[in-house]
């Protein structure tokens, strides 16, 4: 899957932020780092979505934006 992330300076270094997962947010001392921060940070914010809707019933969509 593919997110878009917002990257910006911080006074840690860089903050990193998803707009399409409402609280996934990381950081780190160079983008790179942030980068990989926010792909931990995604995969674990993933793996409480699974387990909170484990027992419901789920359905993938697929939306068209800019047509």
């Amino acid at each position: 899957m593919k997110y878009k992330i917002i990257l910006e300076s911080s006074q840690e270094g860089v903050a990193a932020s998803v707009p399409g997962l409402p609280g996934c947010h990381s950081q780190g001392k160079t983008e790179q780092e942030a980068l990989q921060n926010i792909t931990d940070a995604i995969y674990e914010y993933m793996e409480v979505v699974k387990e909170l809707t484990k027992d419901k019933v789920v359905r993938d969509i697929d939306v068209m934006i800019g047509v």
